[in-house]
């Protein structure tokens, strides 16, 4: 069995929320070690979120937007017996905020014809609405998990 990870970095919270689901999606958003344009981005999207909903805390809907998108089982390829199996696990926290908000970014980098800022706005919005790419993906997971119930016991 796998020992604890000892050496886990210890994460900042963002200077404008005091945050540390949004300087995770700082992170998550950046590309090529670019954190100020990602903050522009997710900085952007939140004031976008806060002028389209007309809420004085946008951190709100962000929350209910990862709460939404968040798996709570997924499956998980095991060997056994010279078969591959997919058996569902429940999923741990740190991941399904991981999960939730590369499924989030995901979308909003997939559309077309807009600022990333208004695309990741408007995903977190429909996420937090419990619609648009980022749930669909989670219903097919749970989905997945769910077809393969069979294999629960080989989950050990």
């Amino acid at each position: 069995m796998r020992g604890a990870v000892k050496n886990r970095n210890i994460r900042q919270p963002d200077f404008k929320y005091k945050s540390l689901e949004v300087s995770q999606l700082v992170n998550y958003v950046m590309w090529g070690g670019k954190k100020t344009v990602a903050e522009k981005v997710v900085y952007g999207a939140l004031d976008e979120i806060k002028k389209q909903l007309k809420v004085e805390d946008p951190m709100e809907t962000f929350k209910n937007a990862l709460r939404n998108a968040g798996p709570i089982m997924e499956i998980r390829s095991r060997r056994v017996g010279g078969a591959n199996y997919q058996v569902p696990r429940e999923v741990r926290p740190e991941r399904r905020s991981f999960l939730a908000l590369r499924w989030i970014i995901e979308a909003a980098r997939s559309k077309k014809g807009a600022p990333t800022a208004k695309k990741l706005a408007d995903e977190i919005i429909v996420a937090s609405k419990n619609e648009g790419e980022a749930i669909k993906k989670r219903e097919n997971v749970h989905k997945m998990a769910e077809a393969n119930k069979a294999f629960a016991h080989f989950a050990w």
